[in-house]
């Protein structure tokens, strides 16, 4: 995000990139937390992770934009 004359979609493209990011790495560290408990306990029962959905990400970038719009 070098280029400081950015346009509004190409801001929130890159932020909703960015959210995706942040939110498939917390998806898939909950899934080796899950895996990591299994190996670690064997009467330990596995939980379900929901795979993220497209308003997990809306509401990250929202995050993201707001701290953009911080003065």
């Amino acid at each position: 995000m070098s280029d400081s004359n950015k346009s509004g979609y190409q801001l929130r493209t890159d932020l909703l990139g960015m959210a995706m990011g942040i939110v498939s790495e917390r998806v898939s560290r909950l899934e080796q937390n899950e895996h990591f408990m299994a190996e670690n306990d064997k009467r330990y029962q596995r939980k379900a992770i929901n795979p993220f959905t497209a308003e997990d990400i809306i509401v990250e970038a929202e995050k993201l934009y707001a701290f953009v719009q911080k003065k």
